[in-house]
Formats: C-alpha cells, sequence, structure tokens
C-alpha cells in the first residue's frame, strides 16, 4: 500500500464555505445582468448621454451638473429595470419557449426575487426623479405607467400588435428623447425651448424603434402565438415584416442625410451626411446575410439593428458638438 507524502498532507485544504460564496455572488450578479436585459440597459444609458451632451452643446457659458446626470442616469436605469422585470414576471412560461436563457424562465431567480428587484427598481427610479426635477419625474413615471400597461393583466397591451409597438416607440421616441432634453435644458439654463435638432433626434428614434418594436417579434414566433400573443409577425409573415423593418430604418437613414443636406441648424451637416450614408450602406450589406429560418440568424440581425440604434445616440450628439 502507498503511503501519502508528506507534501501532500500538509497542503491546505479549500473548504466548500470559502469557495462557493463568490461563485453564488458572480452567478447572481450575471443573472441580473441577464434580468436587466442588456440591449436595454445600453440604450438607456446612451440616450441619457447623448441627451444630456445635446442639452450641453445648446447651453450658454459652458455649465454643467455631473449631480443632475448621474442622477437622471440612475433614474432611468431603475425605470429600465422595472418595466423589462415586470415583462418577464408576466411572461414566464412564454419565455420557456422563446428566451429560456432568461433568470426567471431558467430558474436561476423564483417569482419572489423578481418582484423584489422589479419593486426597488421603480421605487428607486421614481424617488430619485422626484428629487431632482418635474421633467424627470414626467419622463420616468409615464415610461412606467406604459411599461405597466405593456405587460400587466387586466390591460396587458402587449396582446395586440398596434398597441404595443405603439408603447414601445412612444417611450423610446418621444418621452425619452424631450423629456430628458426638457430636464437637461432646465437644469443647465432654465429653458423650457426644444431646439430642431432635438426634434429631429426624437422623430428618427421614434420611427426606428417602430422597426425594432415589430422586429423584435420574428424570433419569438412559437411562443407568441402558443399563447395567444397576435403580433405583426404572425399577422403578416416573417419576410414581410423583416422587409417592412428594413425600409422603415432605411427612411430614417433618407431622413437624416435630407436634414444634413438642408444644414439642420446647430448640427455639423458634413459629419451628419457621413455617417449616415455609411450606416444606411451597413444595413442593407447585412441584411442580406440572414436566413429568415435560421432563429439564431434573425435574432443576431435582431442585436445588430439595436447596435445601430446605440451608434445614433453617439453620432447626432458628436454632430452637435462639432457644429
Amino acid at each position: 500500500m502507498s503511503q501519502i507524502s508528506p507534501e501532500k498532507s500538509s497542503l491546505p485544504k479549500t473548504s466548500p464555505s470559502e469557495s462557493y460564496p463568490v461563485q453564488r455572488t458572480g452567478s447572481w450578479l450575471y443573472a441580473l445582468w441577464k434580468f436587466s436585459r442588456p440591449h436595454t440597459i445600453i440604450g438607456t444609458s446612451l440616450s441619457v448621454m447623448a441627451l444630456y451632451a445635446i442639452a450641453l452643446a445648446t447651453a450658454s457659458g459652458g455649465v454643467t451638473s455631473v449631480e443632475q446626470f448621474l442622477g437622471a442616469w440612475i433614474a432611468c436605469l431603475g425605470g429600465n429595470v422595472y418595466i423589462v422585470g415586470l415583462n418577464q414576471l408576466e411572461d414566464v412560461e412564454i419565455d420557456k419557449i422563446n428566451k429560456p436563457h432568461l433568470p426567471i424562465a431558467a430558474g436561476e431567480f423564483s417569482r419572489a426575487q423578481a418582484q423584489i428587484i422589479v419593486a426597488i427598481s421603480g421605487s428607486v427610479g421614481l424617488l430619485l426623479a422626484l428629487l431632482l426635477g418635474r421633467y424627470l419625474l414626467f419622463t420616468v413615471g409615464v415610461s412606467l405607467a406604459i411599461g405597466t400597461a405593456y405587460s400587466l393583466p387586466p390591460i396587458r397591451l402587449k396582446r395586440f400588435s398596434f398597441w404595443a409597438a405603439l408603447c414601445i416607440f412612444t417611450v423610446r421616441g418621444v418621452i425619452v428623447n424631450l423629456g430628458l432634453f426638457l430636464h437637461f435644458n432646465w437644469v443647465l439654463q432654465k429653458s423650457q425651448v426644444i431646439p430642431a435638432s432635438v426634434w429631429a433626434l426624437t422623430m428618427f428614434v421614434l420611427v426606428f424603434t417602430f422597426a425594432i418594436a415589430i422586429f423584435k417579434d420574428i424570433p419569438d414566433m412559437e411562443g407568441d402565438k402558443q399563447y395567444n400573443i397576435n403580433t405583426f409577425t404572425i399577422q403578416l409573415g416573417k419576410p414581410a415584416v423583416f422587409n417592412l423593418s428594413l425600409w422603415v430604418i432605411t427612411v430614417c437613414y433618407l431622413g437624416m442625410i435630407v436634414a444634413g443636406v438642408l444644414s439642420l441648424s446647430a448640427v455639423n451637416s458634413t459629419f451628419l451626411i457621413i455617417t449616415h450614408v455609411f450606416a444606411l450602406l451597413l444595413l442593407w450589406w447585412r441584411s442580406r446575410s440572414v436566413d429568415l429560418q435560421d432563429k439564431s440568424a434573425i435574432a443576431s440581425f435582431y442585436q445588430f439593428i439595436w447596435k445601430l440604434f446605440f451608434l445614433e445616440y453617439l453620432i447626432f450628439p458628436a454632430a452637435c458638438l462639432l457644429a
């Protein structure tokens, strides 16, 4: 019989209590990240940053307010997590088919845990907005109200294709852009004037978000059909919705190019035209490789559309700052 060497017998033993808590904490944080729907968190963060930058570009005297920027950002993130979290709480069975990786559907969060996260997020968002100003309170409050009506029975507007799309592009397109700009513009220079550049961005995002709203249901067709969620994809079919989304986004880019040609005030027209021509060409080049019979390919293109959405919140403020 072999003997255990002194070297091996003297090695310290790691108990489960020393290693597992770190692993469990990391797993929980990753589940929370998935629960927050990262693409929406990124979109919300960029929108706050962009509207603050545009407000700075229009303000006189070099006034800044980092506290207001951070407060608005946290308030909007709280509202974001509330809205997407509530939707997951009401869609557990659908998500088990369409998005089984999400924390509640995957069993990483219990229903009670998710409810606590949603309640805390919504409360923090509303409380911060209340403290920071009426325009921010309007932005967060109306967004939460529409998000609640979108997901929660008995209203549950997501059951109806028109109302579901209206909810999404109203919040992302109108409420967020105009509400945040008014908030920052009031904080920086006590002005309620909305310049042409902000209206142009609002119209772009409004129409672009409509494309996102109808496209997002293409990869979820199976679960939506089973649970009677009447989306445009179910009504019109995948090819029709895909092409409609593509042309809607094309109209957005053409609109911005025309705005650049007409020399939109307070914007660097040359930069605006070049960047939007490039984005439009990239959209059509990427669309040619999408197989509508491949769910992963559709999901990948959907994430690409979100990247173009993110890009606009970088391009447009840059065009304003370069003016």
